[in-house]
């Protein structure tokens, strides 16, 4: 739609629209994260080095599975993995967030940070990071959807298929404004949960509930296939486990906290 924003005067380099609001929407959740751990009781200075970890795994994350799944696209040339096509593209979602978890854990324990509070205090700046990321993929016209005959149907310019490879001959399902609606709601509702929590990770496991439901039905209207599992998309295929994992953790906390009550073991909720 709006894949250049401007060009520098003088060099004539592009500024693409999807660079900017990718760091538009990395610096909101940043900023949002800590004022949310300091409300917690959380050290600042240390959820900022932990930000910064994290986008740099999510990066190089989204990166690994998007090669994963497109291996075929490379045709075995494992050079490619070194082009600066794949590394300014946006990879897969999924690859970023499961490899920032894992570094998470890891530095959260280090650094001696409670996991579940202190990722309940990322899940919302992640919803919202996520809803501003995805208005740049439409900028720029990747993660496109299906051609659609609908009123909602949007078209793509030719620069943006020389960019991206979306096709700019039909109308498409404008599924990363979808998207971005969609994390906007999640975000709105895990700040809304968070006043209301009875046990730390309920908002991180809120999230994974939430955000995989609304990938997994998301999934069914895209059209930039990204390899399968199961007969499931990829992605829909990790936001089934996730949802899983986000259920379970949510019923034991759940089980856990009435067994406390029924022991006479009341503790005063979250705030």
């Amino acid at each position: 739609m709006f894949p250049e924003l401007f060009r520098i005067p003088g060099l004539g380099i592009p500024i693409a629209t999807y660079g900017v609001l990718l760091a538009l929407s990395f610096i909101a959740a940043l900023w949002l994260t800590a004022r949310l751990a300091e409300r917690d009781g959380l050290p600042k200075n240390r959820i900022y080095d932990l930000g910064l970890y994290i986008l740099a795994s999510s990066l190089l994350g989204s990166k690994a599975l998007m090669v994963i799944v497109e291996w075929s696209e490379f045709g075995g040339d494992w050079r490619r993995i070194f082009s600066f096509d794949l590394w300014r593209s946006a990879g897969v979602y999924y690859g970023g967030f499961l490899i920032a978890l894992l570094v998470s854990v890891i530095l959260m324990r280090r650094w001696k940070l409670p996991w579940r509070k202190t990722s309940d205090a990322f899940a919302p700046g992640v919803a919202l990071g996520h809803a501003i990321g995805r208005l740049g993929c439409f900028s720029a016209g990747c993660c496109w959807g299906k051609p659609t005959t609908s009123w909602i149907g949007v078209r793509f310019t030719e620069g943006a298929n020389k960019v991206t490879g979306v096709p700019f001959d039909s109308a498409l399902i404008p599924t990363q404004l979808i998207e971005a609606a969609a994390n906007l709601l999640i975000f709105f509702f895990l700040l809304w949960l968070r006043k209301r929590r009875s046990f730390d990770g309920q908002i991180i496991y809120a999230y994974l509930m939430s955000y995989s439901v609304a990938r997994f039905v998301i999934e069914f209207w895209r059209d930039d296939p990204r390899g399968q599992v199961l007969g499931f998309s990829t992605s829909q295929f990790i936001a089934v486990l996730l949802f899983a994992v986000g259920f379970g953790l949510t019923l034991y906390e759940r089980r856990k906290s009435a067994r406390g009550v029924a022991h006479g073991d009341v503790t005063a909720p979250v705030s």
